[in-house]
């Protein structure tokens, strides 16, 4: 049986803990930087966006459950909420993790291509969509998502993709342009898409998320001197594809890309001012 004296001590640190945290909950300073994750979730992707003033956009959840943990070494504990979730294409390396997501966060509006997954694990996450009364928006190219000065532009998917029978190419290709910095989100696109983007957009970014986590089918030399990317990001796990290949690294480095990949870094973490891009490394 706890002294009064303890008792009377362990009650003034829970008082003065208790106002510690919601000083943190209210007063906390409002951030003016924007913030790329690059969750490390094995062999798939996931990306955490946090615009200037807060609004958090989830690109992709992973294979599994990782994300949920990815995230909460991220984000406050009392933080459970996301303002858009952002599925590139319905293959389960990119939305399986979604469902755990979606089950543990308020989320405000998901998005997606409009495809349908082929696998059990898709109904289930239109499942959790439905009884959490989420609201499900389709998007394509043309499509653009603004907040205050920063914008996220939808490049593809056009009419030309996204019935194709091979997913990756409906994948839902994002710019997002903040903080006078570009950065583009290619989820899965091979080698056709990446000709067909540079030949339809003039595009010259700082930022690369790496497609199709550094398959030989994709990073194609022409496609990296037209973008020139300062710093390429590959999501990747073990596995047993080769990813990233020695190609792709081969071409990366040819443009002067600054590399980092997940399986060696861990999460990255971009931290994005109008004075330039601080990068920090997990591992």
């Amino acid at each position: 049986m706890l002294s009064p004296n303890r008792l009377i001590l362990i009650m003034i640190f829970l008082v003065v803990f208790d106002f510690f945290i919601w000083g943190l909950i209210l007063f906390e300073p409002v951030n003016k930087n924007l913030q790329v994750y690059f969750l490390d979730v094995g062999q798939g992707d996931s990306e955490l966006v946090i615009l200037p003033n807060g609004p958090k956009v989830l690109i992709d959840g992973g294979p599994n459950n990782k994300v949920i943990n990815e995230l909460a070494s991220v984000l406050r504990p009392t933080d459970r909420y996301i303002d858009l979730i952002l599925l590139s294409h319905p293959q389960t390396d990119h939305f399986t993790g979604l469902i755990d997501v979606l089950k543990r966060y308020q989320v405000g509006v998901f998005i997606f291509n409009g495809r349908s997954g082929t696998v059990d694990s898709w109904s289930k996450l239109i499942k959790v969509i439905k009884e959490n009364k989420i609201p499900a928006v389709v998007l394509a190219a043309g499509d653009k998502i603004h907040y205050l000065n920063s914008q996220f532009n939808f490049l593809l998917p056009d009419k030309n993709f996204i019935e194709s029978t091979d997913l990756n190419e409906t994948t839902l290709v994002s710019l997002l342009q903040s903080q006078n910095s570009k950065i583009l989100f290619t989820g899965d696109i091979d080698a056709k898409i990446e000709d067909y983007l540079i030949r339809k957009y003039d595009l010259d970014i700082d930022v690369l998320k790496v497609s199709h986590h550094g398959s030989k089918f994709s990073s194609g030399e022409k496609f990296l001197s037209n973008i020139s990317p300062k710093i390429a990001v590959i999501e990747v796990g073990k596995n047993s594809y080769g990813h990233p290949t020695k190609e792709v690294l081969k071409n990366l480095a040819s443009v002067g890309a600054q590399i980092f990949r997940t399986d060696k870094d861990g999460t990255i973490k971009l931290l994005i001012n109008n004075q330039g891009i601080s990068i920090f490394k997990k591992k």
